[in-house]
């Protein structure tokens, strides 16, 4: 049943092949059998899940059922959850068990769908390789099966992990500047970033709230479209969520590619890209020609600014959300402060990880007085320079596709003391969330054994034809199904 999607399980449980409760046991038993070597959940919530899980059967015999009622999934460690703890995966937040469910996790809850736990992730969303976690690194399942010890990419990084693992179907997630479609690349599943706005952040701890947005990760595209199905939507508890109608994004799925305008970036085709990933990449893209679709070649001319505005734009907003961790409210709180202001500086001190203080400090710079102006204001002037980019591409085109990353997963530990060499890892995602616009990774080959990722960004609010363009390519392709040992 693990080798299952979320469709098939669905099925499964309609047919009454089996029952949600028999299935979570099932998923139950494989987690505590393999994640010990993963590291890819920070809480494992059993006995709340078996009786979900129990509840979900009961739902099904009545006829009360969705598509997700009695579907084992997982949580981010960055949603709320009510009564269930949520550290962002961070010491600060180590205890923090919210009152509160976020919408996204309220959805599933609506939805049936039962959740197993909570995954982990680089602290407080910062990072691409999920080491910077308080609870410790987690393993990619495509090195350990060649018995090394590799990043799953971050910082989705325990969500990516876990659906390659066969652990759960699928899980959530949140992409600031790639942390979806960067582990989903790494770990050879499929993840969606979606409009900014399309689904809402309430309940989800912010890093940088005009670039932060939750989505989703599983093995096939139609099993994100299932989970887009229940998370998209306006929410008048989140003033950046959109008022627009959704759409059934499994309805398309099946549509045709004849006529699909293809646009190549060439800025995403060259630097650091190795020609073993190259290849890999315009092998899956003959396959979108095979299935009608033509290709031409487009610019995005401030591509190679994206980063530096990101790393100003990113940790400016940072610093001025993580500055509610105190130590006054909740969360972590230093031993026996001499006064106030001891209180405060040893709570951060001690609290925040080297990557979280970094980036603090940078953002804090970037907004002083003297500063602001240099930095912050120029970067957001890059900012609308680069979104025009992509409008300009989008009048010539219906879909753009590059690399998702440079490169395939690294081992641990090969980039902790170089940031910038880190941070070069988000090259071709980062400009997605300054403009606001969809992109998902899908599995797309492998290099020396490690699998690659294309990815498919679109115009506004085009998640329909994204999700149609991957499942397509997922008919005609076996990668997504690639399972490590």
């Amino acid at each position: 049943m693990h080798n299952k999607s979320v469709a098939e399980l669905s099925r499964d449980l309609e047919s009454g092949k089996i029952s949600s409760v028999e299935l979570t046991r099932q998923f139950l038993g494989r987690l505590e059998k393999e994640d010990e070597q993963l590291n890819s959940f920070i809480t494992i919530t059993e006995e709340q899940a078996l009786a979900d899980a129990h509840a979900a059967d009961e739902q099904r015999a009545a006829g009360k059922a969705t598509p997700w009622t009695g579907v084992p999934f997982a949580h981010k460690d960055i949603f709320c959850t009510n009564g269930v703890a949520t550290t962002c995966g961070s010491k600060m937040l180590a205890n923090f068990v919210p009152p509160y469910d976020a919408t996204v996790t309220e959805n599933f809850r609506k939805a049936g769908a039962v959740c197993l736990g909570k995954t982990n992730m680089d602290e407080f969303a910062m990072g691409s390789s999920t080491e910077s976690s308080y609870f410790g690194a987690t393993a990619n399942p495509w090195g350990l099966s060649r018995g090394e010890k590799r990043v799953p990419g971050g910082s989705s990084g325990g969500s990516a992990a876990a659906v390659a693992a066969r652990l759960v179907p699928a899980a959530t997630a949140t992409d600031t500047g790639g942390s979806i479609r960067q582990p989903a690349a790494l770990c050879g599943v499929t993840g969606l970033k979606p409009t900014y706005g399309r689904v809402s952040r309430y309940g989800m701890i912010a890093f940088a709230s005009s670039l932060d947005q939750g989505g989703t990760m599983a093995r096939t595209a139609e099993d994100n479209a299932l989970m887009l199905n229940v998370m998209a939507g306006f929410d008048p508890k989140d003033s950046t969520s959109i008022d627009r109608d959704v759409p059934d994004y499994t309805a398309t799925l099946n549509e045709p590619l004849t006529g699909l305008r293809i646009g190549l970036p060439k800025e995403y085709f060259a630097g650091n890209l190795s020609a073993a990933m190259e290849e890999q990449v315009r092998g899956a893209i003959r396959e979108y020609e095979k299935l009608g679709a033509t290709v031409k070649e487009v610019s995005l001319p401030h591509a190679d600014l994206a980063i530096a505005a990101y790393y100003v734009i990113a940790p400016a907003e940072a610093s001025a959300n993580l500055s509610r961790f105190d130590g006054a409210r909740y969360g972590y709180r230093c031993e026996d402060p001499k006064d106030l202001l001891d209180m405060y500086t040893r709570t951060r001190a001690e609290g925040f990880g080297t990557e979280v203080k970094r980036r603090i400090l940078v953002g804090t710079y970037a907004l002083s007085a003297g500063y602001f102006d240099a930095y912050y204001l120029k970067a957001q002037k890059v900012r609308r320079l680069i979104q025009q980019d992509f409008i300009n591409a989008f009048k010539e085109v219906d879909v753009l596709m590059s690399p998702t990353t440079p490169s395939p997963a690294f081992i641990q530990g090969e980039k902790t003391s170089d940031p910038v060499t880190m941070y070069l890892e988000d090259v071709f995602t980062i400009a997605i969330n300054l403009a606001g616009i969809p992109a998902m990774s899908v599995p797309a080959g492998f290099v020396h054994g490690l699998p690659v990722g294309l990815q498919i960004i679109g115009d506004y609010f085009s998640e329909a034809r994204l999700l149609n363009a991957a499942h397509q390519f997922q008919q005609v392709t076996d990668w997504h199904q690639r399972e490590p040992q």
